[in-house]
């Protein structure tokens, strides 16, 4: 069979793994996002006690590699009596470890916000946190969408981690048609050639959204 024949073969079972792989990317993303404001609001805005909290994350997040976690949430917590599915263990571990990075991406694009803008914000009459609200995030959200898109990416190729702990996401379903088959090499080749039509397409839509966004002359400091 040719490698066209057979790549067309093994596409319905691989897109299943596909739709598994986007569902924990974009669970995982929308957690690590919100996650991720939260520590950068908390390391720069709170008091000490919060802001040491919130770089102990970091930094153990940042520091341990993400299939450690993956292995502790699925194989460590049933020593504690707390059983994750394969799918739900690695969206919680993607969502926690993404956390840690987008909180760093936001922490700089609000601190690249003038200090007048809060100066400028409170002078009105607005409150600290009505100030972070209404002046400070809205522009670093749109700051931060250049890096924050490379997150999205990297996140998008993490999910084949997910298999080690068998969850059924892509590189799960390759693994096992290339059990089945023997053919690795086309098994895999295919599925690289769909990581990267998904990378592009992502890389395109964020590309518009970063320009649709940009205002002229109003970057950062």
């Amino acid at each position: 069979m040719s490698f066209f024949n057979f790549a067309w073969s093994i596409l319905p079972s691989l897109l299943d793994g596909l739709q598994v792989t986007l569902i924990l990317t974009a669970v995982g993303i929308v957690i690590g996002t919100f996650l991720g404001t939260l520590l950068a609001l908390g390391k720069i805005y709170g008091n000490k006690p919060v802001s040491w909290f919130c770089r102990g994350y970091i930094e153990l997040f940042r520091g341990t590699p993400l299939l450690v976690q993956l292995f502790i949430l699925y194989y460590g917590f049933p020593a504690w009596g707390l059983r994750l599915s394969p799918i739900m263990a690695a969206i919680i571990g993607l969502g926690l470890n993404s956390g840690a990075y987008s909180a760093e991406y936001l922490r700089g694009a609000i601190q690249s916000i003038g200090g007048g803008q809060m100066t400028a914000a409170r002078s009105m009459g607005l409150t600290k946190s009505k100030s972070i609200l209404y002046v400070v995030l809205p522009q670093a959200f749109r700051l931060v969408i250049p890096s924050w898109s490379n997150e999205l990416i990297y996140l998008l190729k993490y999910t084949s981690l997910a298999y080690i702990i068998n969850a059924p996401e892509l590189m799960g379903h390759a693994k096992i048609i290339g059990a089945e088959t023997f053919r690795y090499f086309e098994v895999f080749a295919v599925v690289a050639i769909i990581y990267l039509v998904i990378v592009i397409f992502l890389t395109q839509i964020l590309d518009f959204v970063e320009k649709f966004t940009r205002i002229p002359g109003f970057e950062t400091r």
